[in-house]
């Protein structure tokens, strides 16, 4: 078609013409038909000549930019054909003369028609330049060249006139039928055939016991149109193929393949056409990390407000999903699924078994709490303790300015430890790692269900594109090793290693930081307890040790949360400089980065109160000093379970508090705030002819926040699945706490995925990937901490010992007694004595914890002897209560099958069927076939029969005119 005969039609090659007006439909083309699959947004500027004024309609053809230097057309026409032409873009004008000359002639580019093509020259004229012009014309020159080379590759596009000196532009891009049939032949995307069959269902008092519970959870199902209209049969599902379109339920081709599919799509294609004008370009990623393009995304699939507008899925999972007020529902996986992809289907699903699994650990954690509320009356130990008359004088906590005291002042500690130190808590430390192991083993049961469902069976790894960053490096690799003459096909582990060794480094250095962060905290504890037992103030003095506890955990969750938000941008710019080849090493390499790193961050403090504090204190006349005159801290009289609990809870309500819900609810907003200004500032002389324009949804959506990936959720959620189970024993109501958490947080993540981040590229996996390892590996990890937790923390095999092996009649009558060893006050160091003592008789000697020789021994202040019986049934403990729970979920591993067994014989059943529907389709070929032959065959013989018989006739007629006239006359005569 001749171009100027396309002037008056609404589209030009595929762009909006000027002239014509964008209908409001907000998902399609401008002709209202066409839907739009993806966009693309960038921010033009012309050159600076014409900022005063609202830019010419007419450009010269070509530009040479000389960065400042003038050049003129009779310099150029002296330039030797040897000497290469003046400016940076030479290169990209030969480039554009060979690319012009290779378009076809019936094709007009979109930007010619105005005559505003400087890439594609055919005459040269010199324009003086500045160098943030030059760069605006090279962009501009990368954005042409790309969006030709995807016309060439089938899809349509259409952008609105620059009608500004500066601003936003969006393209829009349409995959017709013929790209979507090609591309998901190539990508092996599986769809619906037309043959149905029927899903086996449980039968039996399952099938009761399932349909009586499906009833009573009526309620709390969401309100939402089933994916498959029949539940009870299933479409067999086949691989995309142009040349079997009649197996498959084709009856709109527009609406065959859903939004979702149909982005993704787009995006391999964006993913895999390059830029020959961008150095190093390996698709959109790269010409995004060039600022040639602000962003690329697919659209959502209108507003999210079900008030404004008619129903659609969006809508639909805002009002049965992503609000506060169905936080009692079910979560739809199949719409999320449908909607946003597998990837993030499955993260909601683990996140829903996650939270659902959480109850009955929930409500066993709240039991294991209201044992100790019962008991803690009945607690010999904290009765004694509490025993004002029979109290013992403990010896000083500080030196110089700290007085005898009496045991039973530490009465409130003892019982409020007894709540979380009891029997019932080594029980629920083993309930809580068979929950662990119940909660993979059903993980994988469910993701093997929605696999099949889902038709993620077979699913093989596709085929990755290589980082452009890998590339690039790869490439400016092959022009240093050209000289060499040695070919370099990838990047080995020797071009690695100074980023190993950087790596490496900047590990150590962090966790380092994170012990010094740690270090920095047990300064401030001493040091302030120091300061305040100085005190006049008796309530002061009383209560120091509460104080100092609570700041310093304080202090250090919010230095948790900074070090959290640098460690993320650390493992980022480690992972970066490793250059992974492809998205799925790299994001595996940043998730084990940021693993260890927020693991540690944590985690330490913990590790410090649970395992450290208090077992390197020393003993009275010869304590363990970190600086002069300040000593090693100990634990509180009732043990440091207490102060663990203390630690654990504030850290893990912070985290989920600050971090998990106001970082995630407010920083979006800011972010969202700061870009909408940003994109609204006017310069002076700037102006916008469509200005009145109502917005479309991709300005609604480029308003939003960008997707950046599911591993902050991912990782928000191990960490707690890290308190929940690692030291549950000393704090048995995380899992409620972290149950109230889920359930915001899902409906939080909802909300922000349907309405405040753009919508993401549809990703097929088959299950959750390194997240499962990470999960089974704490997991594991959490058996040992507990055990420790309950040998060495906690006071239950001291209890233990002294009722089976020490107690004259088998109670805990004269546990504290037993576990308090003597000190002769006499052989304190001089100068270290109390000052101004309160205690109106003299003391002679003052008690300790302890296992050690009281001072009359002839082996004074040594270990006892209960000290190493004690010692050896901890470490005995530890081993026995690891093998146990190991060996019970093993057992429970082996009792419970990955892939459940109705699963197994419909996978079984399904790929038989597509067998039989093969075969059945090859024999129907043959078949078809052979009638063509055997009818081919029947015909000739037909042919060769009338052949025959005329030649025959023939023949006769010749022999009867050869004979006689008489013979033939007598013959006809008889007849």
């Amino acid at each position: 078609m001749d171009p100027e005969s396309l002037q008056g039609l609404p589209v030009v090659n595929n762009y909006v013409d000027g002239n014509q007006p964008i209908k409001q439909s907000g998902m399609h083309f401008g002709d209202g038909k066409r839907k739009v699959d993806y966009v693309l947004a960038y921010h033009y500027r012309h050159r600076s000549a014409q900022q005063n004024g609202s830019p010419t309609n007419h450009r010269p053809p070509a530009v040479i930019v000389s960065n400042g230097n003038s050049v003129t057309p009779e310099e150029i026409g002296k330039t030797p054909p040897e000497q290469p032409l003046p400016g940076e873009l030479q290169n990209q004008q030969q480039k554009g003369q060979e690319h012009s000359e290779q378009k076809p002639q019936n094709h007009e580019h979109p930007q010619s028609r105005n005559g505003n093509s400087s890439c594609h020259p055919h005459e040269v004229v010199v324009v003086e330049m500045s160098h943030q012009d030059a760069l605006e014309e090279e962009k501009k020159c990368q954005r042409e060249e790309f969006e030709h080379n995807l016309i060439e590759a089938g899809l349509e596009l259409e952008k609105d006139p620059e009608t500004k000196n500066q601003g936003l532009n969006f393209v829009r891009i349409h995959a017709p039928w013929h790209v979507l049939s090609r591309e998901a032949e190539f990508l092996k995307i599986k769809v619906p055939t037309k043959k149905m069959y029927e899903v086996k269902s449980e039968s039996g008092i399952m099938s009761k016991l399932n349909s009586a519970w499906n009833q009573c959870t009526k309620p709390l199902q969401p309100n939402v149109p089933q994916i498959s209209e029949n539940t009870k049969t299933k479409p067999l599902s086949y691989p995309f193929s142009r040349d079997k379109m009649h197996l498959y339920n084709i009856k709109d081709k527009d609406t065959f393949f859903d939004n979702a599919t149909r982005s993704r799509i787009v995006h391999e294609i964006l993913k895999r056409t390059s830029c020959t004008k961008a150095k190093y370009s390996m698709g959109i990623t790269t010409l995004i990390a060039n600022h040639v393009y602000d962003s690329a995304y697919p659209l959502h699939d209108g507003d999210y407000d079900h008030n404004k507008s008619e129903m659609n899925e969006r809508m639909l999972l805002h009002r049965e999903w992503a609000r506060y007020g169905a936080f009692y529902k079910y979560q739809p996986i199949d719409l999320i699924r449908k909607y946003f992809g597998e990837k993030i289907g499955l993260y909601f699903a683990w996140l829903g078994l996650y939270t659902w699994l959480l109850i009955p650990a929930s409500v066993v954690g709240i039991i294991v709490f209201l044992y100790g509320c019962m008991t803690v009356d009945v607690d010999i130990p904290s009765k004694e303790m509490c025993n004002e008359e029979e109290s013992f004088t403990m010896c000083p906590l500080c030196d110089k300015s700290c007085d005898y005291w009496n045991l039973s002042t530490a009465c409130a500690t003892a019982r409020a430890s007894h709540l979380f130190d009891n029997p019932a808590t080594v029980f629920f430390s083993v309930f809580m790692a068979l929950w662990a192991t119940l909660f993979l083993e059903h993980w994988k049961r469910l993701q093997m269900r929605l696999s099949y469902f889902w038709d993620l069976t077979g699913l093989e790894e596709e085929e990755e594109h290589p980082r452009p960053e890998y590339e690039t490096k790869l490439l400016v690799m092959k022009e240093k090793w050209k000289a060499c003459k040695n070919k370099k096909e990838k990047l080995t582990w020797r071009d690695r290693i100074p980023a190993y060794l950087v790596n490496f480094a900047a590990i150590l250095f962090m966790i380092a930081l994170t012990f010094s962060a740690v270090f920095g905290v047990i300064i401030y504890r001493i040091t302030v307890a120091a300061a305040l037992a100085f005190s006049a103030n008796e309530g002061t003095k009383s209560n120091v040790r509460v104080t100092v506890t609570a700041t310093a955990v304080i202090i250090n969750l919010v230095v948790i949360l900074i070090l959290d938000e640098i460690y993320g941008s650390v493992a980022k710019w480690l992972t970066e400089i490793e250059v992974p080849k492809t998205e799925k090493t790299f994001e595996e390499r940043l998730i084990l980065k940021a693993f260890l790193l927020k693991f540690v961050n944590s985690y330490a403090s913990i590790f410090y109160v649970a395992f450290f504090k208090g077992r390197f204190v020393g003993r009275p006349g010869s304590y363990a000093y970190i600086f002069y005159g300040y000593r090693v801290e100990e634990c509180a009289p009732g043990g440091c379970l207490m102060e663990l609990c203390i630690q654990l809870s504030i850290i893990m309500l912070g985290k989920q508090l600050i971090q998990n819900n106001l970082f995630e609810i407010g920083i979006p907003k800011l972010k969202k705030l700061f870009r909408k200004l940003k994109d609204d500032r006017t310069e002076p002389g700037e102006h916008n002819l469509n200005s009145s324009r109502e917005p479309q949804q991709w300005d609604r959506d480029y308003a939003l926040e960008p997707f950046t990936g599911l591993t902050p959720e991912y990782m928000e959620m191990i960490i707690q699945f890290g308190f929940v189970t690692l030291f549950v024993a000393s704090f048995p109501l995380a899992p409620l706490f972290a149950l109230l958490n889920n359930i915001i947080e899902v409906r939080l993540d909802a909300k922000k995925f349907v309405a405040e981040l753009r919508r993401p590229d549809a990703v097929r996996a088959k299950d959750i990937g390194i997240w499962y390892n990470i999960l089974s590996g704490i997991g594991k990890f959490s058996v040992i901490i507990n055990a420790f937790v309950i040998s060495v923390t906690s006071d239950f095999i001291p209890r233990l010992v002294y009722q089976y092996m020490y107690s004259e009649n088998g109670t805990m009558h004269g546990f504290i007694n037993h576990t308090l060893s003597y000190f002769n006050v006499s052989h304190l160091k001089p100068g270290t004595q109390p000052e101004n003592s309160q205690f109106a008789q003299d003391v002679v000697f003052c008690r300790y914890k302890d296992y050690r020789e009281p001072p009359w021994s002839p082996s004074q202040y040594d270990f006892s002897k209960q000290y190493w019986t004690v010692l050896a049934v901890r470490l005995a403990f530890v081993i026995l209560f690891q093998n146990l729970v190991m060996f019970l979920s093993a057992v429970v591993d082996w009792l419970i099958p990955d892939i459940p067994k109705d699963i197994s014989e419909q996978i079984k059943k399904e790929k038989s069927m597509i067998v039989n529907v093969l075969l059945k389709e090859e024999h129907k070929k043959l078949q078809l076939i052979e009638n063509f032959i055997m009818h081919d065959k029947q015909r000739g013989k037909t042919e060769n029969r009338g052949r025959r018989s005329r030649a025959a006739s023939f023949c006769q007629f010749s022999r009867s005119q050869r004979g006689s006239f008489t013979s033939f006359s007598s013959h006809h005569t008889d007849v």
